[in-house]
This record gives structure tokens, sequence and C-alpha cells, in this order.
């Protein structure tokens, strides 16, 4: 019986000692103490909203160091305009940390979303996009392909003195490239990088050949291609104007 009591009084002690440190680990006592006071970020970037950074990160930092949840605070980071990936943690007494990388735009997707230098999709909206992106578009799954059709059509191109503005992927599988010039190049399914490199050696005869803008090629051929031309846009007209300095 003795040695009963004494088991049960060692046990009640250990729960009197152990309870308070779980309930201080599980955020049930000094929910509203020790506030973390100190917000210290880390990165490079030019586009997050420092301000709105900090709003965010507030509702969180009020709870208290014991308190704060550490992941919700990450994911409400990592919704933020141009954020790309976010880390939080904590330092005591009082320091919450937070960690930024940001989006590096690399092109256009579709009508309302970016493409990071990552090759991770990312909303446009709420964000000034920068000037001379591509425009890229397709199904999310071929991001991938998408790119690399891009870089080597624009390695093909830049020799001859055009760029490629546009890159599009249809459900079927068919690409079209838009050129800098203004052209549309209708590529198809099959062996995609093999048709524009004929067209690419093959272009530079065609320009010269004619006194037309070159407006769209179907290379959908086997032995040729279909182009259609264009008159060339008139050149703008110079104006001369007298500058009269006067006053009345």
């Amino acid at each position: 019986m003795n040695a009963m009591l004494r088991l049960a009084g060692w046990i009640l002690a250990l729960a009197l000692v152990a309870l308070p440190v779980v309930a201080v680990l599980n955020g049930w006592i000094g929910a509203n103490q020790w506030p973390l006071t100190k917000l210290r970020v880390t990165g490079e970037f030019e586009r997050v909203d420092a301000a709105l950074l900090q709003k965010t990160l507030m509702p969180y930092a009020k709870r208290g160091f014991f308190a704060v949840d550490l992941a919700a605070a990450r994911n409400a980071v990592a919704k933020l305009p141009w954020v790309e990936h976010a880390e939080v943690s904590k330092r005591w007494p009082d320091v919450l940390q937070v960690q930024v990388v940001e989006h590096r735009p690399f092109a256009r997707w579709g009508k309302d979303r970016l493409l990071s230098e990552q090759g991770r999709l990312f909303p446009a909206k709420g964000i000034v996009v920068p000037k001379g992106l591509p425009q890229f578009g397709g199904p999310e799954a071929r991001v991938p392909d998408v790119v690399a059709l891009y870089n080597e059509s624009r390695a093909m191109f830049t020799p001859i003195g055009l760029g490629v503005r546009e890159v599009q992927l249809d459900p079927r599988g068919s690409w079209t490239l838009g050129l800098d010039n203004g052209a549309q190049v209708v590529v198809g399914r099959n062996e995609a990088r093999a048709r524009i490199g004929r067209f690419v050696r093959l272009m530079p005869q065609l320009l010269a050949q004619q006194s037309q803008d070159l407006k769209r090629a179907d290379l959908r051929y086997t032995n040729g291609f279909a182009l259609t031309w264009a008159p060339k846009a008139p050149a703008p007209v110079a104006t001369a104007s007298n500058n009269i300095n006067g006053s009345i």
C-alpha cells in the first residue's frame, strides 16, 4: 500500500513539473507574453512589398514567442505577390526571422500568369509586369518543353537578325512561333526543331527575293513552306516645323 502511494506521489510530482513545460510548448500559456517585437528579413528582392510583408506577419508575431505558428506565417508570406519561397523562424527572445526568395520573371504565360526563371508559374494580378517579356502559352505540364523550344528557336533566329517573342503550344501539341518582325510561324506537331532549322537556313534568301513583308509561314509541309506576304508598311514621313518664340 505504501509503495503504491509513493508511486502515485512520484507520478503526481512529475506531472506537476512536466505540465507547465508542455503547456508553454503548445502555447497554452504565455500566448500574449514574450511578444516578437523585431522582424529580421533576409534575401535579395526588389518587388516584394516590405510594408505588406510586415503587415502580413504582425498578427503572428503578436501571439508571442512560444505561441507563434511558424508554418502558418510561412504560408501567409508565400502567398504574397512576387514571393517564390519563404522560410520563417524565431530567435530568443523577441526576433521573428524571414527569408524571402523573390520570383524572377522570365516570360508571360497565357493572359494572367508569369513564368519565373525557376520554371514556376505565378499570378500576375496585382503586380506591375516588366516590359519586353516573351509570351508563352500551353498546357501547364509542358512548361519545360515550351521553354526549351524558345531557347533553341531563339538561338536559330538570332544569327539572321530576328528574335522570337512568342511560343504557343496548343492542346493538340502543335507549335506556333511569333517573331519580333511581326511574322507568325506555324511549325506543327512533328519534328519542330528540324522544320525550324530548315526554314531559318532558307529565310534570308526568301526575304531577299521579296519586296513585301513576311506575314505568315506554314512549315507543315514535307517539301516546302506556305508563305503569306503583306505590303510593306509605309515609312513615317518626317515633317519640319518652325519654332516661334515670343510672348503675348
